[in-house]
């Protein structure tokens, strides 16, 4: 009889990089209004509904999804308005192209380069596919500190650059002239992530073509199809064509895409509703900043990013209170005693406005 084998843990084969890492957490939201993630808080109409519940019922998900998602793509290229040569590559969510991205150009010391504070993806990520990560601050006010990012660029050749725009968690709109400057001065790719687009005044897309290592990442979670997880990238064919080779087969399956596209269909259903929630933030940042010893910062996301003291106790005092947003005091110096709000329902604001002035109160 052979000796049996060693036993094998994971601290003796998992990466020590990766054990350092905690796990992306979403905490439960069971029987509380949920503005912590981003979501459109609206249903769609029940007419919308009925059509997509019969084009489900007759779906062949017995089969495998088309592989290219051919009429998807159509679809998204149609309503983005692209401009003429470019083309997407799809994703489960735009988690899975930035993993695409980072895997295409991870050799050995490569460098990935965003902002801080900014969306926790780009620096997991590096992290993931073993890059070297660079995160550049902002100013105080949350803008592009754009001497310090083009010396940034000037000494760390990154490989790939994310900009966040409008930026996450913060919601402001970075200035378009310092994301131009950015691009023209970095070595390697720049990715705009437009993930709150139907939000936001500006736009990158109608500057695809015009610089050789610009790319455009969208996704449709946040305009009212969290649930289906699907993003895509924009950009030259000659990008995506070396990108599709790392997508792994049949990543959109076949429900998502039969409802994006029906949804994509309806996107003026979309924008109606995006255009609702621009409204409701206006009223939401007005009632935060009438508020004593609260400071709001001006977004253009569907959600909003302010400061309060005891910010971790407003947190739990808003939690006993059925309301659930996200705690960024500690994750960032730059957030200390921030909080985000995500835009809801007018109703689920004002029962958020009330219970934010409670938690307050009780804390004073």
């Amino acid at each position: 009889m052979s000796a049996a084998s060693p036993a094998v843990t994971p601290n003796q084969l998992i990466r020590k990089e990766i054990q350092a890492l905690h796990a992306y957490h979403v905490p439960p939201s069971a029987d509380m209004i949920k503005l912590d993630a981003m979501e459109n808080p609206h249903l769609l109409p029940q007419a919308l509904r009925d059509e997509i519940a019969r084009q489900v019922a007759n779906a062949a998900i017995n089969r495998y999804p088309d592989a290219g998602a051919h009429q998807l793509k159509q679809d998204i290229r149609k309503v983005t308005q692209l401009p003429e040569g470019m083309d997407v590559l799809l994703g489960n969510g735009s988690d899975e192209i930035i993993q695409l991205l980072a895997m295409a150009v991870a050799k050995p010391g490569a460098v990935l380069l965003s902002v801080e504070p900014s969306f926790v993806m780009y620096k997991m990520i590096a992290t993931f596919v073993g890059m070297r990560y660079v995160g550049v601050p902002l100013a105080e006010d949350f803008s592009l500190d754009l001497d310090a990012t083009l010396a940034a660029i000037e000494r760390e050749r990154p490989a790939i650059v994310f900009l966040a725009y409008p930026n996450n968690p913060t919601g402001n709109l970075f200035d378009a002239e310092a994301v131009r400057r950015i691009i023209e001065a970095a070595p390697g790719l720049v990715v705009v992530d437009e993930a709150y687009y139907a939000f936001a005044s500006d736009s990158f897309i109608p500057q695809l073509g015009k610089y050789d290592n610009l790319l455009v990442m969208r996704t449709y979670s946040k305009l009212g199809m969290a649930g289906l997880r699907l993003g895509f990238i924009a950009g030259d064919k000659t990008w995506l064509e070396q990108l599709d080779k790392l997508r792994l087969p049949y990543n959109v399956g076949v429900l998502p895409q039969l409802v994006a596209s029906t949804l994509l269909a309806h996107h003026d259903v979309l924008l109606a509703q995006a255009e609702s929630i621009r409204s409701e933030r206006t009223k939401m940042m007005a009632a935060l900043n009438a508020m004593a010893g609260v400071q709001a910062y001006p977004s253009e996301a569907n959600f909003i990013l302010f400061r309060v003291a005891k910010a971790t106790q407003v947190f739990e005092g808003l939690k006993q209170r059925g309301v659930l947003i996200k705690n960024l005091n500690g994750g960032h110096p730059a957030l200390t005693d921030c909080l985000r709000v995500t835009v809801g329902t007018q109703d689920e604001d004002a029962r958020f406005i009330t219970a934010l002035q409670d938690s307050i109160n009780q804390l004073a």
